[in-house]
């Protein structure tokens, strides 16, 4: 049967849909009520949920929780679980971006050096400026975020370099390979330094396995700026890296300019990813746990995996920090620690079905 004249259909990526959005907003609200509910004084989670709401202008709800307990969950618990959604959403958002501007599954904050250049960037400014306030990482200043992304975009230019030293552009495998050798270099410096003032900045020590300790808000409101300019500038741009994905060339032609859209992208990633490990330390595999997991159950445009890696990997950090502090309870186990327990053999197996690009 001959088909009727017209023009010929032009297929689209799949955009964000409306169950996914659901999904993500879903897994943030129960993030947020379990981190806020479970620790060392376990509170109804029908109770802190009323609280929550309190928090809204113009809704007034009997909780049923004390003064004491309303203290616990505003002053103490709300920040931390409020920074772990914005650090977690930021790692997830930057490692999404970072495998489409490389056009690379393996890529990830923590494996091509971004965390590293950031944490020794970070210890140099604490060993230099005498630590944070009363010998502690809470309350760092301003500059603290700006000399993280110095070291980040500094750790990950010298990645790529020395990546695409090959040839034109490095392989996955290669790149891979020198963000391993590049965090190396990184981490040694890093060493040094701590020996060096061991006294002055003892408490990067516990800083360097991740930790989500706050003194209230003043880390989120630290974090908050430098993560809505980088969750703006990376969504506004998904679209591109679905065109990216198709080479350079086709990218061209439909008035696209890749090497200046890789720039913006990278420097957003990275100032993302700077903030984060200001505010948190070295928290490792977020960034590649989370957007596989999306690309897997949603689908592999851009336009999807960016927001929903930014819901969901402020949903598994807030999450995973209920379980580093309940696992060993009264104890607290470093969330970083435990997001390498997962990450670990998550990796090898985004290894094992990249096989075929790592050539």
């Amino acid at each position: 049967m001959a088909r009727p004249p017209g023009p010929l259909p032009v297929a689209r990526p799949a955009g964000l849909r409306k169950r996914w959005l659901v999904a993500g907003l879903f897994a943030v609200l129960v993030a947020l009520v379990a981190g806020v509910s479970l620790g060392p004084v376990s509170l109804p989670p029908g109770s802190v949920a009323a609280e929550l709401l309190n928090l809204v202008p113009g809704v007034h709800l009997d909780s049923g929780l004390t003064e004491r307990e309303i203290a616990i969950v505003t002053e103490l618990r709300l920040p931390r679980v409020v920074l772990g959604l914005l650090v977690g959403g930021l790692l997830a958002l930057a490692g999404g971006c970072y495998q489409g501007v490389f056009r690379n599954p393996l890529a990830d904050p923590y494996l091509l050096g971004v965390a590293a250049g950031a944490g020794l960037a970070v210890t140099a400014a604490i060993a230099l400026g005498g630590g944070g306030r009363q010998g502690t990482l809470s309350g760092l200043p301003m500059t603290i975020p700006l000399a993280a992304f110095a070291g980040s975009l500094l750790a990950v230019t010298m990645t790529y370099v020395l990546g695409a030293a090959g040839g034109r552009r490095g392989s996955p495998a290669m790149l891979i390979l020198a963000g391993v050798a590049v965090s190396a270099f990184l981490s040694a410096g890093q060493t040094y330094l701590l020996q060096r003032n061991a006294d002055s900045i003892q408490p990067v020590y516990s800083w360097l396995l991740g930790r989500l300790a706050t003194a209230g808000w003043h880390d989120v409101l630290l974090v908050l700026p430098y993560a809505a300019l980088t969750t703006v500038v990376v969504l506004l741009h998904r679209r591109e890296l679905d065109v990216l994905a198709v080479g350079d060339d086709e990218a061209r032609s439909l008035g696209l300019h890749p090497q200046r859209t890789r720039y913006l992208l990278i420097a957003a990633a990275s100032l993302g990813t700077a903030a984060a490990v200001s505010a948190t330390g070295l928290i490792g595999f977020v960034g590649i746990i989370v957007p596989h997991t999306v690309r897997l159950l949603a689908g592999s445009s851009y336009r999807v995996i960016l927001p929903m890696s930014l819901l969901f990997g402020g949903a598994f950090l807030a999450l995973t920090d209920v379980v580093a502090r309940t696992a060993a309870a009264p104890s607290e186990v470093p969330i970083g620690v435990v997001t390498a327990l997962l990450g670990g053999p998550f990796f090898v197996l985004v290894l094992r079905t990249a096989r075929r690009v790592l050539t």
